[in-house]
């Protein structure tokens, strides 16, 4: 029980009414069916949004959250983690990405070194996608040094089997961390930080129902692209 509200981040009380039988909230049982290794639709088949008939749009989604700020640090362990195939991270400058893990550099290996491919993408410091967000925010010139400082966190990637640090020049209409078939999606509003805006997570589901994962997907592969390879100053 304690371990289930610590991985969920609430009281253990609560976790005691999901055992009762309330069925949690959809951010939660995926939490839970990871702890557990289990198929969240054989813990919870019951739940409106896992029910036959549930729309193809609506079956993808895996949770939402009102910030990128709220998503659980937990959750962000969990699926790099989890990861065997697949870590594609496209951000501008993603500080916060290396500041709540200080040790995402050697994660990020660790996983490329048991098979899977990762690829890391920053804006441009130079670019002119980083000049104009850096005006809309308000904050000029300290996003492409934003972007500089966090790319110091990720100097032992560059060279690595399986590791690619590369820089674009695109104008970002969302932040993308795919993680295998989970995916986070941070859109962009006008004029405001990456981490005060909505955050809503995708689970890559089998046929055609995949519709807002593979859009993504390939989004990703499009602006990968047109990037150019990190060297970092020597």
């Amino acid at each position: 029980m304690a371990e289930v509200a610590a991985e969920c981040g609430v009281d253990p009380k609560t976790a005691s009414r999901w055992v009762s039988g309330r069925v949690p909230q959809r951010r939660h049982r995926w939490s839970i069916a990871h702890l557990l290794g289990l198929d969240e639709e054989h813990l919870w088949p019951e739940a409106p949004d896992n029910v036959a008939g549930a729309s193809a749009a609506t079956s993808e989604i895996v949770a939402t959250f009102a910030n990128r700020a709220s998503v659980p640090r937990d959750l962000w362990l969990a699926l790099l983690r989890g990861a065997s195939k697949h870590i594609d991270v496209l951000v501008f400058s993603g500080t916060f990405f290396a500041q709540t893990n200080p040790h995402i550099a050697r994660m990020l290996q660790e996983r490329a070194e048991a098979g899977a491919r990762v690829r890391l993408c920053f804006g441009d410091p130079e670019g002119q996608a980083v000049r104009l967000r850096g005006e809309e925010e308000g904050i000029g010139e300290s996003l492409a040094a934003k972007i500089r400082a966090s790319l110091t966190y990720y100097r032992t990637l560059v060279g690595r089997p399986g590791c690619e640090v590369h820089l674009h020049d695109t104008t970002l209409y969302n932040s993308l961390f795919r993680y295998d078939d989970q995916l986070l999606v941070n859109p962009h509003v006008w004029g405001q930080p990456a981490s005060a805006n909505p955050l809503f997570q995708l689970r890559r589901t089998d046929g055609t129902d995949a519709e807002w994962f593979n859009r993504y997907e390939q989004s990703f592969d499009a602006i990968w692209s047109t990037t150019r390879p990190w060297a970092p100053e020597k």
